[in-house]
């Protein structure tokens, strides 16, 4: 079986304070990784300093490849927009806002290579209050859950790995 690639695909919209240092994390995870890997910023047209704190990471450091989207088109596309232009064999989505944290990804990898096609991330300490966020959700995901059968606990979670062959199957 072929060594893996990892893409690591983030949507940026107005995350000037995150960035920086969401992409310093990731370059200490990845580094420790002993397969290729790559960061796919897309930055969502962002209208704050987000774009440009991608660049200058990019011109810094070579894992890391910018896209910037024209305007604000929402995270779906955004995440569409970087699977697109991601290289990896394994393609792994995660939040630009701080949510995930990067010392999950190892774990990750270990999982999906064990026989996954995807492994999901679980938001476990949210930090939004119960009545705007929390309870909506958990009422959701019973309801895909119930619908789906699939027994995955937090639906809405952007942090997952997927095999890219798996995902070409769609």
């Amino acid at each position: 079986m072929p060594e893996p690639h990892l893409s690591v695909v983030i949507p940026f919209y107005n995350e000037e304070a995150c960035a920086g240092p969401l992409l310093e994390e990731l370059e200490a995870v990845l580094g420790r990784l002993d397969f290729a890997n790559e960061i796919v910023a897309v930055d969502d047209g962002s209208t704050d300093g987000t774009l440009n704190i991608l660049r200058v990471a990019a011109e810094k450091r070579p894992r890391i490849r910018v896209l910037a989207l024209a305007r604000n088109y929402g995270q779906t596309a955004a995440l569409s927009a970087g699977f697109d232009a991601s290289r990896g064999s394994l393609i792994l989505a995660m939040d630009g806002d701080g949510q995930n944290d990067p010392a999950d990804i190892p774990r990750l990898v270990a999982a999906l290579t064990a026989g996954f096609d995807l492994v999901s991330g679980w938001r476990r300490e949210r930090s939004e209050t119960a009545l705007s966020r929390r309870w909506p959700s958990q009422a959701a995901n019973r309801i895909i859950r119930a619908a789906t059968g699939i027994p995955l606990h937090d639906f809405g979670c952007t942090l997952k790995l997927y095999r890219r062959d798996f995902l070409d199957s769609f």
